[in-house]
């Protein structure tokens, strides 16, 4: 099981994410909890269980989050990290990335 905390910035709405995968590493579930509501009604709808290529090798703005997110019935903004962050912790779990920390820093 992969775990991973998502702090998002000045909305404050932390996400933290699961990931486990199946013994072939096809297939991964996901849990997200998040203060968010749209992050929250988003992972609710499109359920657990994901097909873990679908999921994480496809072009950037694809696959099952951006797709939910482009749809219209999510308020969340094109900068938000959490779905990112959601598929690079779904990466780590099936094997198809490397654990790795990644920042996005403000430099004055």
């Amino acid at each position: 099981m992969t775990k991973v905390t998502i702090n998002p910035g000045i909305c404050g709405f932390t996400t933290k994410v699961t990931a486990e995968a199946d013994e072939d590493k096809e297939n991964v579930v996901i849990r997200a909890a998040s203060g968010c509501k749209a992050i929250s009604d988003m992972m609710k709808a499109l359920g657990e269980e994901f097909d873990a290529f679908e999921f994480c090798l496809v072009k950037p703005g694809k696959g099952p989050l951006y797709e939910f997110a482009s749809s219209g019935d999510f308020p969340v903004h094109a900068s938000c990290p959490v779905l990112a962050g959601i598929i690079k912790c779904a990466e780590a779990e099936c094997g198809l990335a490397l654990k790795k920390n990644a920042e996005i820093i403000f430099e004055d």
